[in-house]
């Protein structure tokens, strides 16, 4: 299992999370819902990395590998002690500076074993 280079996001970080409920509308106006799955609550994260050319090389290299064989990777959130699985579905970079670039990706988590 890989893990993603420990280079730390630039903030402000967003983390979102989107339970997978199922509902059930009655007739008389009554719902009912039901978590559905074992791990009904994945969350995902939008970062943005501000690194050298170098950096965001590496970064780089790692998400397109990772792409090439449909691999997740290990990766902590920042304020907590977990790494948690996860895989990056888009990413984007943009050269703003001499030397500089900012790498804006979409960490989705993912649970296998």
């Amino acid at each position: 299992m890989a893990t993603f280079p420990s280079y730390n996001p630039s903030y402000s970080a967003t983390k979102s999370s989107q339970p997978n409920v199922r509902t059930v509308q009655f007739g008389d106006g009554y719902q009912s819902r039901l978590t559905y799955g074992l791990n009904q609550n994945p969350k995902e994260w939008r970062l943005v990395f501000n690194v050298t050319d170098t950096d965001a090389d590496i970064i780089e290299a790692f998400l397109d590998a990772r792409a090439a064989d449909n691999d997740s990777f290990e990766w902590t959130p920042p304020n907590t002690a977990t790494a948690y699985k996860w895989i990056c579905p888009s990413w984007g970079r943009e050269m703003y500076d001499f030397q500089r670039s900012k790498i804006d990706v979409t960490f989705r988590q993912v649970f296998e074993p």
